[in-house]
């Protein structure tokens, strides 16, 4: 009899440590296949990076999906003062008029009409490199709202109804968080007209993404859709009617020019500038076609430093580097029709 009870326990104890050994193998080699796993891990990582430098709810709770979109949370230290935009004067009070104050007043919890509540959807369009996403962060820190810059590759998922949950942890977690600025650059790329050649996946996401975004609209949260783009006209026209509230980013006139150079070359070592004339001869580039010429106009100097001292010293930019390099960047051969498009 004790023969046979010490049988049936040892099959017992073999049979659970088999058991056991099967359910951990399962769940390894579900883990293995998971398409999403590197994706899931890198974003633990990132978030944990980031929670760091950023002050969190103590209770935020988040799921594997609302991890993933913390994920491209943008640190505050990361963040722009307006003083930071070089010109755009008169499109930056306009932004604090119609989008700042209204998100103030909603954040001091007083008593105020419907009409003041800030909208929910805002457009940023002009030309590239004329300074719409600065203009996004620069509103963020004005606010003290967290930041999130979509990444719309992180939204695709091959695997069906992924990309649907990821964007209802895109606002559900924007909720949490909030005041929340979710901002999309090139958003036609990702919510343009929608066509009969999309496929099932991405007619899904834009419908979930509206579905979402209806759901704040006619609420208090305190969570703004930002979007970019250089091509409003392609934009899908559902997506247009939710974002009512629309501002056009021009190429910097000749004192936004100046404006921006300022800003550009406040910090660096530089000989005596005639910045208006600089402002003038750059005439049609952009903000950032600015910041590049003050870059290339830098390493024209290191490279006559050099050339001419046989040594790297100290590199002081003077006028003619810039003006130089104002004539090199609109002779460069893949810029000059384009340039010359935007000046017609």
């Amino acid at each position: 009899m004790s023969s046979t009870t010490g049988q049936f326990i040892g099959l017992a104890l073999r049979l659970a440590v088999a058991m056991a050994g099967t359910y951990l193998s399962v769940r390894m080699m579900m883990k293995m296949l998971d398409p999403s796993r590197e994706a899931k891990e890198e974003a633990k990582k990132k978030v944990a990076a980031i929670l760091q430098n950023i002050d969190l709810p103590r209770d935020v709770e988040m799921n594997e999906y609302e991890m993933r979109i913390a994920a491209m949370l943008v640190p505050p230290q990361n963040g722009i003062d307006w003083a930071d935009i070089g010109g755009c004067d008169n499109l930056i009070n306009e932004l604090r008029q119609r989008l700042v104050l209204p998100l103030q007043l909603m954040q001091s919890n007083a008593r105020q009409t419907s009409l003041l509540s800030p909208s929910k959807g805002i457009l940023l369009h002009g030309p590239p490199g004329c300074g719409k996403t600065l203009m996004a962060r620069a509103v963020a820190k004005a606010v003290d709202a967290r930041f999130i810059e979509l990444d719309i590759a992180v939204l695709t998922d091959k695997w069906y109804g992924e990309s649907q949950k990821l964007v209802s942890a895109l606002f559900s977690f924007a909720r949490k968080v909030e005041p929340t600025i979710i901002f999309i650059d090139e958003i036609d790329t990702f919510l343009r007209d929608r066509q009969s050649s999309d496929n099932e996946t991405t007619s899904m996401m834009k419908a979930q993404f509206m579905t979402q975004w209806d759901g704040f609209t006619n609420s208090d949260a305190q969570v703004v859709v930002m979007g970019a783009t250089n091509c409003p006209g392609s934009i899908d026209a559902a997506i247009y009617r939710r974002m009512p509230m629309r501002f056009c980013v021009p190429l910097p006139d000749m004192q936004s020019r100046l404006q921006i150079l300022k800003v550009i070359l406040k910090d660096e070592y530089v000989d005596e500038l005639n910045l208006e004339e600089i402002a003038q001869h750059a005439d049609g580039l952009s903000g950032s076609d600015l910041k590049e010429v003050c870059r290339t106009a830098a390493l024209r100097r290191l490279s006559h430093n050099f050339d001419t001292h046989n040594r790297i010293g100290e590199v002081v930019i003077r006028q003619q580097d810039l003006i130089d390099s104002v004539d090199h960047f609109r002779g460069h051969s893949r810029y000059t029709h384009f340039f010359e498009s935007r000046l017609d």
